[in-house]
């Protein structure tokens, strides 16, 4: 038993990291402190006003755990690793998984190259970015390349110049060829310090370039040249036009501000690079009940610059954050030059933020009511279902469907629904072993068995080895199971769970003549159900889902075994020459038509085998011609 009062005492007037657990050794919250003995203990003193989550969260600590570190800096460090392993349910959390790509030019190579990349390394690159769009990056690399005719190959240079051929970008006149020694490294530098240039925002030389040489084509007549460098030039153009906003003093900077509600936050986030607007993002945070814009803007700073490559010199917020001081030593160890937190009070930086609040006050209202129908659809859907069968809760469910054409190979499906959602990687296939006839019942016996039976030796295996994370889906237990039928799949599922000695709720999903869901059946009751609440709607989302990956696995097992029962019928065609007939002809048609002289030119076919396939095709024709060479 923990002793609270007993570990109050332990704790050191030291900087550290504080964890707490709830009753199932959960970690449900994570903190930082500059004296753990002052902050830990004042949870547990008797504050009123401190916020109803922290008073939810209070009242779950079953035991706290801390750990030491040597400076306030440490602490802020491990905080932020510790917040993103565990992802505590009392932490604002930023719900962000995305990587940034850059545009990277490699000046460590003799003979430079611009490429798309999605990291940011110490490797004498010089990178531009974080861009928000992949697809606009990728098209200014492409513009760069058709500009300055820089190569794109992966080639090592110059010790590979003249080994091989020139590439098709050198025929399409998109490279100089530098693999063939065409332009000498002075002049390919020179080519590359303009592409520089242009990726700094510098695009008059280029227009002005451009639109001499597209007038230059005209009046030689050479119209197709004119359009390219017309096409080139409205590319530049385009690109240009989309820097709007600009910053006299050129800095690279992040605004950031953000808008919420009772339980979500919105927070939008301004890219400006050499002073202008690359681009912007939103984040959602989540858990800022109780939390104020500045608590909500200083957890977003920790979580988010943990995880970015790139760090610019100014972060503009919207409030004043705790930890200034704290956190701008952080920023400038990882970016390894000075970094500033500022709030601006006046002019054009003050407009900025006032932008960015704007803007995540729009998303947040705009998506307030497509969220709120979206978990009507899943969430909601699952609670309605809960109700409707007097459960606790529903969070996963999984239907299970069988598929067969009289017989003819048996197959399972299991499709998987957290929160009202498919859960894709769950899904699993199963192929009957134990019964050969179209007895769905006993197919589904076998399904069902397989699939616990492999969830409690994946539980025993964990609990052997004393791992505390899980191999596989199966480990999850379902808190619904549904049944595509009625009282007898039910009754089959039932009978199953009995005898392996599991309790989990079974319903089997109740279709009309029309083959239309109509009710539930549950502990020997048909329950009805309002068709045109979003709960039906689930069930039968789950219903035709099931069928669905079923059909699917089904029709992809006769699709191979008819591909199996022709040919393997034709002596000395085993899996290797059946393998080698379908990838050279592609179609059992293509291999009927085929002469045996067709045939002999498909991989390990020789010639007796292709008479064997010709004739086999052609029992009624009598003779087979013999193959010509």
């Amino acid at each position: 038993m923990f002793d609270f009062d007993e570990e109050l005492k332990k704790l050191p007037n030291a900087p550290g990291v504080y964890l707490m657990h709830d009753d199932n050794d959960t970690i449900i919250y994570v903190g930082k402190a500059v004296n753990l003995h002052n902050r830990v203990r004042s949870y547990f003193r008797k504050i009123v006003g401190r916020g109803p989550q922290i008073d939810r969260m209070v009242q779950q600590i079953a035991r706290f755990e801390y750990i030491v570190t040597d400076s306030e800096l440490e602490a802020l460090v491990l905080e932020n690793n510790l917040i993103k392993e565990y992802s505590p349910k009392y932490n604002t959390m930023l719900k962000d998984d995305k990587t940034y790509p850059y545009i990277k030019v490699t000046l460590g190579e003799e003979y430079p190259r611009v490429l798309f990349s999605r990291e940011m390394k110490k490797d004498r690159s010089k990178y531009f970015g974080p861009y928000t769009s992949a697809a606009a990056v990728k098209d200014t690399i492409d513009l760069i390349n058709k500009l300055y005719r820089l190569r794109t190959c992966n080639r090592k240079l110059p010790r590979d110049i003249g080994l091989e051929r020139p590439c098709l970008n050198y025929h399409m006149k998109q490279c100089m060829a530098p693999c063939q020694g065409y332009i000498d490294k002075e002049e390919y530098r020179e080519r590359v310090g303009e592409a520089l240039d242009f990726l700094n925002g510098n695009y008059k030389p280029v227009l002005k370039d451009l639109e001499q040489k597209m007038k230059d084509a005209s009046e030689r007549l050479a119209f197709e040249e004119a359009a390219r460098f017309r096409d080139l030039y409205n590319s530049v153009k385009s690109v240009a036009q989309k820097q709007k906003i600009t910053d006299s003093d050129g800095e690279d900077k992040d605004i950031i501000a953000l808008s919420k509600d009772e339980t979500d936050a919105v927070v939008q986030v301004f890219f400006i690079r050499g002073g202008k607007l690359i681009g912007r993002e939103h984040f959602y945070m989540t858990h800022v009940e109780g939390c104020g814009t500045a608590q909500v803007l200083l957890d977003f700073v920790k979580q988010f610059y943990a995880g970015t490559p790139f760090i610019p010199r100014e972060l503009m917020l919207q409030e004043e954050i705790a930890d200034v001081d704290i956190l701008e030593k952080w920023l400038t160890a990882r970016k390894g030059s000075r970094v500033y937190i500022r709030v601006p009070r006046k002019g054009s930086k003050e407009k900025l933020v006032e932008l960015a609040a704007q803007n995540a006050y729009l998303v947040l209202s705009q998506d307030r009511e497509r969220i709120r129908r979206e978990e009507g659809r899943t969430i909601g859907a699952a609670k309605e279902i809960a109700a409707l069968l007097k459960l606790d809760s529903v969070n996963r469910m999984e239907a299970y469907d069988i598929s067969n054409i009289s017989g003819f190979a048996n197959v399972g499906s299991m499709v998987v629904f957290e929160k009202g959602k498919a859960k894709r990687s769950d899904y699993r296939k199963f192929r009957i072993q134990s019964v050969s006839g179209p007895d769905d019942y006993a197919c589904m016996k076998e399904v069902l068995t397989r699939r616990f039976i492999h969830g409690m030796e994946e539980k025993e295996e964990l609990s052997r080895k004393e791992i505390d994370h899980e191999l596989g889906s199966f480990t999850k237990f379902p808190d619904l199971l549904l049944m595509d039928g009625g009282k007898g799949q039910v009754n089959i599922a039932l009978q199953v769970l009995e005898e392996l000695r599991l309790s989990i709720p079974v319903c089997g999903m109740v279709k009309d003549d029309n083959h239309r869901t109509r009710g539930l059946y549950y502990q020997n009751v048909e329950i009805p159900i309002d068709t045109h609440s979003e709960g039906f709607k689930l069930i039968t989302r789950i219903q035709d889902e099931a069928h669905r990956f079923a059909i699917e696995y089904h029709r992809s097992l006769r699709s191979r075994a008819q591909v199996k029962s022709v040919l393997d019928d034709i002596p000395g065609v085993g899996p290797v020459r059946r393998k080698a007939l379908m990838k050279h002809f592609g179609s059992i048609q293509e291999i009927r038509e085929a002469s045996v002289e067709k045939l002999c030119e498909a991989p390990e076919i020789p010639k007796h085998i292709a008479e064997q396939i010709y004739g086999f095709f052609r029992q009624e024709e009598g003779s087979v011609p013999p193959c010509s060479h």
